[in-house]
């Protein structure tokens, strides 16, 4: 077993083949959860990791020069649906 320790600040060092099982950079996100095994507390790390945003932009091209206000959203649906598109 390894044991962490906090500094004053609370800040705490994690060991190497911690973070490369959990495969960790510097920088990343660890989720922090609460369990109960056998009657007892335990925290489970998880690293998170970042949704692919990449992606977002690729519909800017259809987006140009359009309203994007609901009312103007709504009446595009219908159109569409008239037309037998969605």
């Amino acid at each position: 077993m390894t044991t962490i320790k906090l500094t004053a600040k609370r800040q705490a060092t994690l060991p190497r083949k911690l973070c490369e099982e959990l495969r960790l950079e510097p920088g990343d996100a660890i989720a922090v959860q609460k369990r109960i095994v056998d009657g007892k507390a335990v925290w489970c790390l998880e690293p998170v990791t970042e949704p692919d945003l990449s992606w977002m932009g690729r519909f800017r091209k259809n987006a140009r020069g359009k309203r994007h206000d609901l009312e103007s959203i709504r009446r595009s649906i219908r159109r569409a649906r008239a037309k037998g598109d969605a």
